[in-house]
């Protein structure tokens, strides 16, 4: 009985306690058990540019970034970001005070929050939300207070309404995720409007998740929240190479801000990871610099893949909610006769041989997304088709 605790008090602090295994981890492994198509997890099953691939080798060759990068991150990367944003939005960041890389966004969302909030302050979010936004938010002792996006003539909308009323005397910041994951959703110039008016009313901080920021189709376009009037000196933008590189296991991501938010956020990052994925820095600082080609091409080719998918699942007999951007696509399992995602995505590769997530794990108010499943469309169209094909035996 060696190893073993006398204490009644449970091992996991009771702010993480709600948090279990999270979905992406048991339906990856029942993909593999199952041998399914696993259109769970959104990560390409190909790889980025060879040339960005050969940049990380190179510095890897020349002994850049195999010890300890600088803190707030290499040189190079930093002034690449701020010339992407510069030339993407006109956003002007100083590099040396207003740039910060994280080992991904997941660490820059966590850094944000656990510099920015208190306990007992209010975050509000949008449900469904990305997973780790409910766990940072209770880490760093916050109250999270969901918004709740709800299905309108084929998309996911925010109720301007519902946000102003979530707003109380102990909110503290609003966390933004657009384009959205998972609902494909791309926050309007009018919506934005109103959130930022809304902020600066109500003197809120706000962090701005933007990782799917180069995709966007059809008519839809990005618009940094920064870039509203009074939102530049309130606003954590936070980007990310992994969605856009298709080198999801490099972890580089970064924050752009004011000086005074950004040396805020450093506090928290430095005792998480302190740096990271240092090689890797100076190969993303090359793959931001390359021509809108390439981020023409990368829009197209997943477009394209979104579009098979979609008339796919149609087919199949789902209700799909065509996405405005990122590489998810959110469905309505009801027409299949169907309610409980869980149960839906849990029996799916027994039946069909595709793995899928739930969306009401993304949910405080999980009846609200009980019918709602995600795809992810990263995938090779071979693949794609394969798994078109296999769910078609669910409309028999």
């Amino acid at each position: 009985m060696t190893g073993m605790t006398s204490s009644a008090r449970p091992l996991l602090n009771r702010r993480l306690a709600e948090f279990g295994t999270t979905i992406f981890a048991e339906m990856s492994a029942l993909a593999l058990k199952t041998g399914s198509i696993n259109l769970g997890q959104g990560f390409p099953d190909t790889d980025g540019p060879e040339e960005i691939r050969e940049a990380a080798v190179r510095a890897l060759r020349d002994g850049r970034g195999n010890q300890y990068p600088p803190g707030p991150g290499v040189p190079e990367l930093r002034t690449a970001i701020a010339a992407h944003q510069e030339r993407r939005y006109g956003l002007s960041y100083d590099p040396d005070a207003e740039v910060l890389v994280t080992a991904g966004a997941t660490e820059a969302i966590a850094a944000a929050l656990l510099a920015l909030v208190e306990p007992g302050d209010e975050v509000i979010a949008f449900e469904p939300y990305y997973d780790s936004y409910a766990a940072c938010i209770a880490m760093a002792g916050g109250t999270r207070v969901p918004v709740t996006l709800r299905p309108s003539e084929g998309s996911f909308r925010l109720d301007l309404d519902e946000l102003r009323a979530a707003v109380t005397d102990r909110t503290r910041l609003l966390l933004i995720n657009t384009p959205h994951n998972p609902t494909g959703t791309v926050l309007t110039r009018e919506e934005l409007t109103a959130i930022a008016e809304l902020a600066v009313e109500r003197d809120l901080l706000v962090i701005t998740d933007e990782v799917y920021e180069h995709l966007v189709f059809d008519t839809a376009e990005h618009i940094p929240l920064a870039t509203f009037p009074g939102m530049r000196g309130r606003t954590v933008s936070i980007g990310s190479a992994g969605k856009t590189f298709s080198f999801t296991g490099w972890k580089v991501g970064w924050v752009t801000g004011t000086p005074d938010l950004v040396t805020a956020v450093r506090s928290a990052k430095q005792f998480l990871t302190y740096v990271a994925s240092g090689p890797f820095q100076y190969a993303v600082a090359e793959a931001l610099s390359l021509p809108d080609s390439y981020f023409d091409a990368f829009r197209a080719d997943m477009l394209a893949k979104r579009d098979v998918l979609a008339a796919g699942l149609t087919e199949a007999g789902f209700e799909v909610f065509r996405p405005a951007g990122t590489y998810f696509i959110t469905t309505d399992i009801r027409p299949l006769g169907e309610t409980d995602g869980f149960a839906f995505c849990r029996a799916l590769p027994e039946r069909a041989g595709v793995v899928a997530i739930p969306n009401a794990v993304f949910y405080d108010h999980r009846e609200a997304g009980a019918p709602f499943v995600r795809f992810a469309f990263c995938k090779r169209v071979g693949v794609l088709e394969e798994a078109v094909g296999r769910l078609k035996s669910l409309a028999g």
